[in-house]
Formats: C-alpha cells, sequence, structure tokens
C-alpha cells in the first residue's frame, strides 16, 4: 500500500507545480533577451521535428476522430500567423555585435492563457470521460480531442515563426558593418 502512494504523491506534486510553472512562463517569455545563434537554431530543429511529429499524430488520430488533421493543420497555420504579428509586435534592440529583443506582452499572454486553457480542458474533459465510460456511453471521449490539438498546434506554429523570424532577423543584423 505505501507504495501505491509515491507515484500519487509525485503526480499531485507535478500538478500543484502547474501554476508556477505558468507564470515562471510568462515572466520568461516578456523578459529581454539576447538572440542568440545557437539556441534559435537548436529551438527552430526541436519545434520543427516536434510540429511534424504533432501533424503526423493528427493524421493518426483522424482515423478515430473526424477532423483532427483539419483542425490541426488550421491550428498551426493560425499559430503562425500569430508568430508573423510577434516578430512585428517585438521590440529590437540592436547593438554592436549583438541583438537584444522583448516579445510582446499581450501575444505571450494570451499563449499562456491557451496553455493553460488546454491543461484545464484537459482534466475536465478527463474527468468525464472516465465518468461517461463508467456509464457506458463513450461518445464524450471523442469529443473535444480535435479542439485540444489545434490549441497545441497554436502554440506549436507560432514557435516555429518566431524563432526562424529571431534567427533571420539575428543574421541580418550580424552581416550589417
Amino acid at each position: 500500500m505505501p507504495l501505491l502512494l509515491v507515484p500519487i504523491l509525485v503526480v499531485l506534486a507535478l500538478v500543484a507545480l502547474i501554476p508556477i510553472s505558468l507564470v515562471q512562463r510568462y515572466r520568461m517569455g516578456t523578459t529581454r533577451q539576447r538572440a542568440r545563434r545557437w539556441l534559435a537554431s537548436i529551438n527552430i530543429v526541436g519545434l520543427t521535428l516536434s510540429a511534424v511529429m504533432f501533424l503526423i499524430s493528427a493524421a493518426v488520430t483522424n482515423v478515430w476522430v473526424p477532423g483532427a488533421l483539419l483542425y490541426t493543420a488550421t491550428g498551426f497555420l493560425c499559430g503562425c500567423a500569430l508568430g508573423m504579428l510577434g516578430l512585428w509586435l517585438t521590440r529590437w534592440e540592436p547593438s554592436i555585435g549583438a541583438l537584444h529583443y522583448t516579445p510582446n506582452r499581450l501575444l505571450v499572454l494570451m499563449l499562456t492563457l491557451v496553455i493553460t486553457g488546454r491543461i484545464f480542458y484537459g482534466f475536465w474533459r478527463g474527468w468525464h470521460s472516465w465518468r461517461a465510460g463508467l456509464e457506458g456511453s463513450s461518445w464524450f471521449i471523442a469529443a473535444g480531442v480535435a479542439g485540444s490539438m489545434a490549441a497545441g498546434a497554436i502554440v506549436l506554429g507560432y514557435y516555429v515563426t518566431y524563432w526562424i523570424g529571431v534567427r533571420r532577423r539575428l543574421r541580418r543584423q550580424l552581416r550589417q558593418p
């Protein structure tokens, strides 16, 4: 019995840390940062791989959940558009040999709220899916999956586009004499 309490306590501790991690995500996302080529490259590669895997997962999920691929692709394109808007609204501070940037607070807040809403919706949907599964009606289990995948795709699209823009802006900045 005591061994079963350890995983439960670990999960509860992780759930309790979600609000702290969301606040930190917002705080770090709105601070002035130095653009670094290696960091932008790593983020572009990692986020692009994540986006490809996410779209492949959406295509597979589309077999069981109609509209999952369409919602995910639409969310990704909307995220790319938000990323371009975010690049346009970012405050750029070029200096000799360096480039600093400060992302737009409103867009960072909006993305943080999308993530927060997706987390809470996942908990709520999980609870109701579990209850629906107990009662024998399984229609509710698939409900909302496509919308939740779209929310994740918005965040992925935003960050892929944003980091590509940071990398391009840094490359242009360092070429100028």
